[in-house]
């Protein structure tokens, strides 16, 4: 009976897989639609209103965070400029977090309907469309990614639901067009989690901009960099590679995945360096994967499904305190996940039906997820047993 169902599943994993379209643009982009829908987000007001929990006490969190501050001043720079670990940091904690605080008051706008938070979220919009024109030094990528994953979640909400209108959406667009999308397109041959997350902004900035070119070859990229950055049993002795990078030996290989040689199911490329920035790039496959879902291309049913729901139970279960072998890691794990199980979790456990133990019992202990102050933000109110 096992082998029975798991050749069934088996089969409808490669016949997802094929199913996937040459082009993965929709005819017609739904809005808002990067991460969360319009269905997303009435469920999540309806619970709110009824008081029903965990949606009530996240909402009320969110509210309560300095990111839903009405008396927030916006801090623009031209140029945002990021070192490696944000030294120097000119700038870029302020856009991370203006660009979270945005995303905050749309979600606040939405459920409450008070408009103070659409007019302060367009006001954060506005100040940084107004001013910013490059991101420079080592970083330079992954901050654009990381404030590029959020404007476009914010700025669908306020286009497409606040009906006070919002004058300057136009040179918000260009902003995203000229500043964002640039640097993030192509990707930067660096770490999984660098490469997932500009990924992210890429499809995120390319639904908001409607830009069919720009969402293909995103989400082109998104494949093959989830392939190389979550390993199954079915990749062969080692993981896949991205072209370009010189991985042709096993021991680069093995130096790339932070010196881990013995792979299995579920480990991730950054799992042996620690488990917060494996978290980022785990949250960005949920993330391009639900907006794949909202635009009418279902990703949870391929490989990039199998890949987060293993991902997801792998790094949970030493999360939840599960001794790490000697094979792992020399035996010591960096733990520290974050908030980022809610999405897929709602995916494929809630809609898909799909047991995920270790990833259920994490994301109820969790509750609520709040934000990690960089790109992932409130999810148990936007996603959290979501069923729409």
């Amino acid at each position: 009976m096992r082998r029975t169902a798991l050749l069934a599943a088996t089969v409808a994993l490669v016949a997802g897989a094929l199913a996937w379209p040459a082009q993965a643009a929709p005819a017609a982009f739904v809005h808002p639609g990067v991460t969360v829908s319009s269905a997303e987000l009435d469920f999540a007001r309806e619970r709110v209103n009824a008081g029903a929990q965990p949606w009530k006490g996240a909402f009320e969190q969110m509210l309560a965070s300095k990111y839903a501050a009405l008396n927030r001043t916006p801090a623009p720079r031209a140029t945002v400029e990021c070192g490696s670990y944000s030294t120097p940091d000119n700038g870029c904690t302020e856009e991370r977090q203006d660009a979270l605080a945005a995303y905050t008051d749309a979600l606040a706008w939405y459920i409450t309907r008070d408009e103070r938070y659409a007019k302060k979220a367009i006001e954060l919009m506005d100040a940084w469309s107004a001013v910013i024109k490059d991101h420079t030094n080592s970083n330079a990528p992954l901050q654009t990614g990381w404030a590029g994953a959020s404007w476009p979640k914010a700025a669908e909400i306020i286009k497409y639901t606040y009906p006070g209108g919002w004058a300057n959406s136009g040179r918000f667009a260009t902003m995203l067009r000229t500043v964002y999308l640039p640097e993030v397109i192509n990707g930067s041959n660096s770490n999984g989690n660098w490469e997932l997350t500009m990924t992210e902004a890429a499809v995120g900035i390319s639904v908001f901009l409607e830009d069919k070119a720009s969402y293909d070859k995103a989400m082109a990229r998104f494949r093959t960099r989830t392939a190389a950055y979550v390993y199954l049993a079915s990749d062969g002795d080692l993981p896949r590679t991205v072209p370009g990078q010189n991985l042709n030996t096993r021991d680069r290989i093995v130096a790339y995945w932070q010196g881990q040689g013995t792979f299995v199911t579920g480990l991730t490329q950054e799992t042996c360096r620690d488990l917060t920035h494996t978290g980022y790039g785990i949250s960005s496959i949920s993330h391009v994967a639900e907006t794949s879902r909202i635009q009418g291309a279902d990703l949870y049913g391929t490989d990039v499904g199998e890949r987060l729901r293993q991902a997801l139970g792998f790094q949970a279960r030493y999360q939840l305190g599960t001794a790490v072998p000697s094979w792992l890691c020399g035996g010591s794990l960096n733990l520290g996940l974050g908030p980022v199980t809610e999405v897929g979790h709602n995916a494929l456990h809630n809609r898909l039906g799909i047991a995920m133990t270790n990833t259920e019992a994490l994301t109820r202990q969790n509750r609520p997820a709040g934000t990690n102050s960089l790109f992932v933000a409130w999810e148990t109110l936007t996603h959290g047993d979501n069923p729409a």
